[in-house]
């Protein structure tokens, strides 16, 4: 059966030009994206991707506007069966981010490896300079084409 998986990601650009991606490791990948999630039933996008922060940054945050949604059909790596279906938003964070920040790409502690041993999925958090983010940063190909959107509206 065909079904659509509908994901909601927040574009997080912090004061200092820099970029908020998340580092995943999810059933052996490796994956840089946006942080955010899948749309549950029964729940909006923007109160999605709110409750994404939360359980992922324990981070308060204010979805400011609507960036891109797919406009084209992308199956999903997971399930071949699967459109993906995902939706951006420019956000701000209404609190200091208390969430431990990385400097290097796929740096996990102790503590993140352990839930990816009980989970199969783990992730951590960084802010890649305005000035080296581009479509190359990211894992995903509707996260590259947000990428180079952002980019190109001149945030810098």
């Amino acid at each position: 059966m065909k079904q659509f998986n509908i994901r909601v990601y927040g574009i997080l650009i912090n004061d200092q030009q820099e970029v908020l991606v998340s580092d995943e490791k999810i059933r052996g990948m490796l994956i840089t994206k946006f942080p955010g999630g899948g749309l549950e039933l029964g729940e909006g996008t923007i109160d999605c991707l709110k409750r994404e922060f939360m359980e992922e940054m324990n981070l308060k945050v204010e979805v400011l506007h609507h960036i891109y949604t797919t406009d084209f059909f992308q199956p999903s790596a997971f399930h071949a069966d699967h459109q993906i279906i995902s939706i951006y938003y420019a956000v701000k964070p209404l609190e200091p981010i208390a969430a431990p920040l990385r400097d290097q790409p796929f740096d996990f502690d102790a503590q993140q490896l352990e839930v990816y041993a009980n989970t199969g999925e783990t992730e951590t958090f960084r802010f890649v300079n305005w000035m080296q983010f581009n479509e190359e940063v990211l894992s995903l190909p509707i996260d590259k084409i947000v990428a180079n959107i952002i980019k190109s509206s001149d945030q810098s």
